[in-house]
């Protein structure tokens, strides 16, 4: 945003941001033609394209509701490397893992928040059905790319 929200800005400021691609697409390129596809979803969504979309919603405004907005092949990213959620303490310790509760999940939603070990790292929350999550734990492929431990 040009001018930037203040750091005293208090509340929720979100703005969806897209890239799609087909099944053929997926598969013939490696993870890193998807995050540059990504990428350049989130460089393009600019300041004009926030506050026309602002515009839009002020003629016609309408309750957003995420998990009506998306078919059941969407994957759904959120969140920010703003927030440090370890970097909360309240007197019992360092958190293990942060969970966001139970608003805003559907099948495909994906929270990613800056790693506990840090330097870097990201966690990712992932809300998968267990049909979809069983697909993707018996992928081998998969698996041995993220290195996973399940």
């Amino acid at each position: 945003m040009k001018p930037s929200l203040p750091n005293e800005y208090f509340g929720n400021s979100i703005s969806a941001a897209s890239s799609e691609m087909t099944v053929r697409e997926l598969l013939e390129n490696d993870l890193g033609w998807v995050a540059w596809k990504i990428h350049i979803a989130i460089t393009n969504h600019d300041d004009k394209v926030v506050r026309n979309w602002i515009e839009e919603w002020l003629h016609s405004p309408f309750v957003y509701k995420s998990d009506l907005f998306f078919d059941p092949y969407t994957v759904m990213m959120g969140s920010s490397p703003r927030f440090n959620m370890y970097g909360n303490e309240f007197g019992m310790g360092k958190a293990l893992g942060v969970r966001s509760g139970y608003a805003n999940k559907f099948d495909g939603k994906i929270t990613s928040y800056p790693g506990q070990e840090g330097g870097g790292s990201i966690d990712l929350e992932v809300c998968l059905s267990p049909k979809k999550m069983m697909t993707l734990e018996t992928d081998e492929e998969f698996m041995h790319e993220f290195n996973f431990g399940f």
